[in-house]
């Protein structure tokens, strides 16, 4: 064993330890650190020798991986006929968790319905969470993950908030590696496709009653995804709603969870009916803005020296820390610093602060309001190109291709990097592929 992995163990559990903040009451077994000096965990809960009680389970080791390979491979459709979320690859990854006996064998076998009983936690209490990451093919074969470690970071912060157990990340990006290598040929060569991946964790405890829950599971899918923009870039509308609030101060908000989702179906299907694409989720008696439908939101404003500003609102405990918006503010703060961006103006302010309506409806009156657009795994970038607000439409510019500039230059640099053409720490590669 290295002689650093004792340190890279403490390092696993301080990154743990971040992602409880509020929530420190919620103590885990499997929350200690994974190995001692001098040893390598053993798969077996660890006892008090003098009393026998279990001072620590184990955590999730991706060096105990199954794989049982399918023997009914399916055909891939063809990338045309993708239709996102609907089709999925032939292998899935499973790992069960219990109280008492921590991690289990991760197992990485054909894609099946999963068996759960009818009592299970998940059904009654949402226990549940996901994130929403993908896997990109180059030329040559190579495999890369776009910023696993942030998905990984979120998910335990998720799993934290609500009872539900945390695990090491590392492990499970090299068993999400290990499926994506494996259904590797679901992948599209062709440019814009990817492989959708959905790690998802679920409270399983077969009893009724509001706690936390006894056993999970945690499981990761795959779907091969086309383009978002397959015919050109499609600026959408959105309704400033007031009737309804996605999150509040002290909620949950600001966590990946299931139950953050159904709840903003109606609403959008309300904002489609008076002829919106989504809705913009204000905050308060001053309207203040949070999110773009289940996207994460910027406004650029041109300053009376000529700067522009480019502001997202604060993450706070309301907004989602979405990994594209980590990125895309990354991305423009390095072209402030001097790492320059084509498309991207060359006087450029970076910001999270807090916006309201107010703030949106001025600048469209004096000509100051410059783009607007979303951000996530999905689409990467958004144009937002009207928000509809007290009875009016404010009218945003789009540029000619239906996408802003800055919006523009954010997605051919984040794209770049995901694919590859562009070497950077954040596409991690699943297979390295040996040259001849």
């Amino acid at each position: 064993m290295s002689r650093i992995a004792p340190l890279r163990s403490l390092t696993r559990l301080t990154t743990r330890q971040l992602a409880h903040n509020n929530v420190s009451s919620i103590v885990r077994p499997a929350m200690v650190a994974s190995q001692t000096r001098g040893y390598k965990r053993n798969p077996q809960p660890m006892r008090d020798v003098m009393t026998g009680e279990i001072i620590q389970t184990p955590d999730l080791d991706a060096s105990l991986m199954k794989i049982t390979k399918t023997t009914s491979p399916k055909t891939p459709l063809p990338p045309s006929k993708l239709v996102f979320g609907k089709t999925f690859t032939d292998h899935m990854l499973t790992v069960n968790w219990n109280s008492a006996n921590g991690w289990g064998t991760p197992e990485i076998k054909p894609y099946a319905p999963l068996e759960l009983d009818p009592s299970s936690t998940v059904f009654h209490y949402a226990f549940t969470l996901f994130e929403g990451m993908k896997a990109y093919r180059q030329e040559d074969g190579t495999v890369r993950l776009f910023r696993p470690d942030m998905n990984m970071a979120r998910m335990n912060r998720s799993a934290a908030r609500i009872a539900l157990p945390t695990f090491d990340g590392e492990a499970l990006i090299e068993l999400i590696k290990k499926l994506v290598v494996l259904d590797s040929e679901w992948i599209p060569k062709e440019p814009g496709y990817s492989l959708y991946i959905r790690p998802t964790l679920i409270g399983t405890q077969n009893a009724l009653g509001v706690g936390p829950s006894s056993d999970a599971m945690l499981f990761v899918i795959c779907s091969p995804v086309g383009p978002y923009y397959a015919s050109g870039f499609k600026p959408v509308q959105l309704l400033a709603t007031t009737k309804f609030v996605r999150a509040a101060p002290g909620g949950t908000g600001g966590y990946k969870l299931g139950a953050n989702y159904a709840p903003g179906v109606v609403p959008q299907a309300e904002a489609a009916k008076e002829g919106y694409s989504q809705n913009l989720w204000l905050l308060g008696e001053e309207h203040a803005l949070t999110e773009v439908g289940t996207m994460n939101l910027f406004v650029a404003f041109k300053k009376p020296d000529g700067t522009v500003e480019l502001v997202t609102p604060p993450l706070d405990d309301v907004v989602l820390p979405g990994v594209t918006r980590d990125s895309a503010l990354a991305l423009a703060r390095a072209h402030a610093n001097g790492d320059k961006i084509p498309g991207l103006p060359e006087n450029l302010v970076v910001s999270e602060r807090k916006l309201i309506m107010a703030d949106l409806v001025e600048a469209e009156k004096n000509g100051t309001l410059v783009e607007v657009f979303g951000t996530g795994t999905a689409a990467i970038v958004s144009a937002v190109d009207k928000i509809g607000y007290e009875g009016r439409d404010i009218e945003i510019p789009t540029g000619p291709d239906g996408l802003g500039s800055i919006a523009k230059g954010l997605l051919d640099r984040m794209t770049a990097i995901q694919i590859g053409e562009i070497e950077h720490p954040w596409s991690v590669i699943a297979n390295p592929v040996k040259s001849v």
